[in-house]
This record gives structure tokens, sequence and C-alpha cells, in this order.
């Protein structure tokens, strides 16, 4: 049960505090996320982490 709630719960963090991370980076680093690698990447941890915990 915690194998398959904490990823929600964090995934549901990252979507709720989206622009405040993305703010962050952008001040950090001078750059914009692009959203599509950094969904992909999201999705392919999560998979990765389900095939591995399974």
């Amino acid at each position: 049960m915690v194998k398959i709630v904490l990823p929600v719960i964090i995934l549901l963090l990252i979507v709720i505090f989206w622009k405040k991370i993305e703010d962050y980076f952008y001040q950090k680093f001078k750059f914009k996320i692009n959203y599509i690698i950094v969904t992909i990447s999201i999705i392919a941890l999560s998979i990765l982490g389900l095939l591995l915990y399974d």
C-alpha cells in the first residue's frame, strides 16, 4: 500500500507546486524547464519504480 500511496503523493505535490519549482530552477540555472522532457522523465521514473517494486 505504501509503495502506491507515496509516489502518488509525491507526484501530486509536484503538480501542485510546479510553478514554484519552475521558478526556482529558472532563478538557479537561468533556463526554463522543458515540460515535455520533465513529463517524460517523471513518467519513466514512475514506470521504473513500479517495475522495480512489483
